[in-house]
Parts: structure tokens; sequence; C-alpha cells
């Protein structure tokens, strides 16, 4: 597989909207930090009127679609960026061991990996894992599909 990396200056220059199918208000993403063709990060500052957060704290649920996000921009920005072709609509296929630690309050910023274990035929098997502040917060196994747009 080929090698293909960016700088973090240059991915932080991006707007994540060209590289997600998602839209206002359901961005759970700020900015992809780190891309390689197996390895992901990205970046969310947690504020106040995200849709996900409930008493000042980031649920559970938004650190999952956060980690569907890291996974999509991921695919977004290769597709954009290297191949040139148009942002695909993924969907997620499965989620084992969804593990939340603490939740993430308003004001943090959280930082998310991706590691791509398999891809297969569309499919995507990954590793994901959530920081705060350098803790580890939430991890998963995450199964998803791409769909191509034409």
């Amino acid at each position: 597989m080929e090698t293909v990396s960016f700088t973090e200056e240059y991915l932080r220059s991006i707007d994540v909207h060209q590289v997600l199918p998602q839209q206002e208000p359901f961005v759970m993403i700020d900015t992809l930090v780190h891309f390689e063709m197996m390895t992901s990060t990205t970046e969310l500052t947690i504020r106040r009127e995200n849709i996900f957060v409930d008493e000042g704290g980031f649920s559970a649920a938004g650190m999952m679609e956060n980690i569907a996000q890291t996974c999509a921009a991921r695919v977004g920005f290769y597709n954009k960026f290297v191949l040139h072709k148009d942002v695909q609509i993924g969907f997620i296929g499965a989620v084992r061991n969804y593990c939340v630690e603490k939740l993430a309050q308003v004001g943090s910023t959280i930082s998310t990996t991706v590691d791509v274990k398999e891809e297969v035929f569309g499919m995507t098997l990954a590793d994901a894992r959530v920081y705060c502040e350098g803790e580890l917060i939430a991890s998963a196994e995450i199964k998803l599909s791409v769909r191509n747009i034409e």
C-alpha cells in the first residue's frame, strides 16, 4: 500500500465540511490533525451549544458520533485530496467493546485516533481511542461501510 501523509499545518487548514457528508449542527469534529493511510486523528473542542452536550458533558452518543466522523474524515480526505473524487457516505455496521471511562466537559478538547485494522469490499474495521488532555476517555472497535455517491 502506498505511503501518503500530510503536515498537521496543512490538515488544520482544511475546512472539515469539505471531507464530511455531515453538516451543521451534526458535525462532531473541528479539524483533521493527522492523516496516514491506516491512521487518522481529529480534534473537537466541546462547546455548550453542541447537540450532544448534556449537563456540561459531551455524551457517550456524541463520542460515538465523533469516532464515526473521524473515520469519515479519513475516507473523505483521501477521496477529495488524494484521489480527487467526491466524498462518500458511510454507515456504522457494528460497534464492539465501546467503553466510556468519562465524559469530556464543555471547554475541553478531545483528540480521536482511528487505526484501520482491515479494509475489504467497502468495509472498514478500525480501533478507535478518544483522549481528553492526554487521558484515554473512550475506546471502541467500529465497522463501517462506505457507499459510493454517483
